[in-house]
């Protein structure tokens, strides 16, 4: 996806645990607290239309809330629908990832960082391929941890998906633990990205800290 705006220096963003947002990928939200709608209000004001999602530090508090890990990843509101009670559904199209400079105090009743762009060129550019991937490895790998956890899924539309979307989808809907979405998140490229998350289903699938192999 080409950048057709300046990135801002100062963004808001939403900590919200175990929501990862990733380069061209797609996030649904839905937004009910008072402070994230007025955060959507404020994001819908400029032309940009950019909310930065960053996973949380656990244990850590900075006076505004938690921690936040250094790397997160901004979205466009690109889809918004009210419902009658006056709550939000969105969809975030990713745009880039950004690493937090600092975090902006007062003023508004969410929470912004002062964000650094560099290094994060490749985001804006082409979708990635991953020239390594064996796609039947894996497939079979996920067979085998849905059937472990009795999940089913669209498998024709996962075999048809492109390398991007279907790596990336994954990474973003599988229930992974906040520092295992952050590692999916901080991967350079696409093919350490599909590394990591082939090691977090081979992990899942050996039972985790030391426990039962799951069949």
């Amino acid at each position: 996806m080409a950048k057709t705006f300046d990135l801002p220096d100062v963004i808001p963003v939403f900590p919200l645990p175990g929501a990862l947002m990733l380069p061209r990928a797609r996030l649904p939200l839905h937004i009910f607290e008072p402070r994230y709608l007025a955060m959507l209000d404020d994001a819908l004001k400029v032309p940009d239309r950019l909310i930065g999602m960053v996973q949380p530090v656990k244990g850590r508090d900075t006076g505004q809330g938690p921690g936040l890990h250094t790397i997160g990843c901004a979205g466009r509101v690109t889809q918004f629908s009210e419902t009658e009670d006056g709550r939000y559904m969105i969809t975030l199209t990713g745009i880039s990832r950004f690493r937090v400079v600092s975090e902006i105090e007062g003023f508004t009743p969410y929470r912004r960082v002062r964000a650094n762009w560099e290094g994060f060129e490749r985001d804006r550019g082409a979708e990635e391929t991953d020239p390594e991937f064996k796609r039947d490895a894996l497939m079979d790998l996920l067979a085998r941890y849905f059937h472990a956890r009795n999940l089913s899924t669209d498998w024709e539309s996962l075999k048809e998906a492109d390398d991007e979307l279907l790596i990336n989808s994954l990474s973003m809907l599988l229930d992974f633990d906040i520092e295992d979405k952050q590692a999916l998140l901080e991967a350079p490229c696409l093919t350490t990205r599909r590394e990591t998350l082939m090691g977090l289903l081979e992990y899942a699938l050996r039972g985790g800290d030391g426990g039962e192999v799951m069949q």
